[in-house]
């Protein structure tokens, strides 16, 4: 039996087909980790919109209620009712 042995076109061939796996492989790895990144970052903006989400659903859920609206007219407007004394720390 006769073994045909490559010639030196073919194993240049095949070290030019290997080396452009090689490349294609490192460049889908970065691709991949960039990827990784964007999903991590998103996930992020996506828990802290889920949060904002959920205040604004607070705040509707209490519009109506007296006490909640005053205190927001006394923390956020610095309004007071009549009457009504601040006293503030001068050690904040």
């Amino acid at each position: 039996m006769k073994v045909k042995r490559t010639g030196i076109i073919t194993k240049i061939l095949v070290l030019v087909l290997l080396a452009s796996a090689a490349a294609t492989l490192l460049s889908i790895q970065s691709r991949l980790k960039a990827a990784q990144v964007n999903r991590d970052l998103l996930t992020q903006q996506i828990q802290r919109q889920q949060e904002i989400n959920a205040a604004l659903e607070d705040d509707i859920a209490h519009s109506s209620d007296p006490d909640y609206l005053a205190d927001i007219a006394r923390d956020k407007l610095g309004l007071l009712e009549p009457g009504e004394i601040v006293f503030i720390d001068p050690a904040r």
